[in-house]
């Protein structure tokens, strides 16, 4: 039977696709979701994969969740923190509860996450985390302080426990997907959006089975020589 993976947000967007291509490669997936039920029943549905609804920003719902899985799935052995959420605004608007909304559900969760993950990991001498970051927590964003900040703590969240997990075989690593065609980006007015894709040097938006892709190629048995590593899938838009 196929390694044991769980990803949050897992039901719409780059989360749906990286379920799909772990479901593909032989994983076993659980995908976790929250806000969009009927969402994630089509996604059950059309996959297979089961859904399970828990509030990954708060610590005593994932580890309710955590304890139900594990006795229904067996021990995590990879875990993609996908989750996220966006409340923009600039500073001199940005309210209280939009700051903290975003920490917790894009950083926190991953604190959570592999906080209840890693022990298993450990013990069994196996263990790969990827945690997604995002182009805007390397460069910035206008109307994004609380996102870029999240975002940009995973990158520093990821080199940390990277250097902790290393001698048990949990490689820790970051994808930073820059701007990829799903229902957040969409959003974007089209005049924005134009010019976003002007300053993308290979003239696309990027796909989220090209973020799937990078994770496949991260939780491989085989890539236990890469850990505390960003991989930035961005179409050359931010390179350095």
């Amino acid at each position: 039977m196929g390694r044991v993976a769980l990803v949050t947000g897992g039901t719409r967007g780059i989360g749906r696709a990286i379920c799909s291509a772990l479901m593909g490669a032989g994983y076993r997936v659980v995908a976790n979701y929250y806000g969009n039920i009927e969402a994630a029943r089509g996604f059950t549905e059309e996959t297979g994969i089961p859904a399970v609804r828990w509030d990954v920003s708060d610590y005593e719902s994932c580890e309710a969740a955590l304890v139900k899985l594990v006795a229904e799935h067996g021990p995590v052995e990879v875990l993609v923190n996908n989750a996220g959420i966006t409340r923009d605004a600039t500073m001199h608007r940005m309210t209280h509860q939009m700051w903290d909304e975003v920490i917790q559900t894009n950083l926190t969760s991953c604190f959570n996450m592999a906080r209840l993950c890693i022990d298993s990991m450990r013990e069994r001498g196996f263990g790969r985390i990827v945690n997604i970051g995002s182009i805007n927590g390397q460069a910035g964003q206008y109307g994004q302080v609380n996102y870029a900040a999240a975002k940009s703590g995973i990158h520093g969240f990821t080199k940390a426990l990277a250097q902790e997990g290393a001698a048990k075989n949990i490689t820790v690593n970051a994808i930073a997907p820059g701007y990829v065609d799903t229902d957040m980006v969409r959003a974007v007015p089209p005049a924005v959006l134009e010019k976003i894709i002007a300053r993308i040097p290979v003239g696309r938006l990027g796909r989220a089975e090209d973020i799937a892709r990078a994770v496949l190629f991260l939780v491989a048995d085989e890539a236990d020589f890469i850990t505390g590593s960003t991989l930035s899938v961005n179409g050359g838009q931010h390179m350095y």
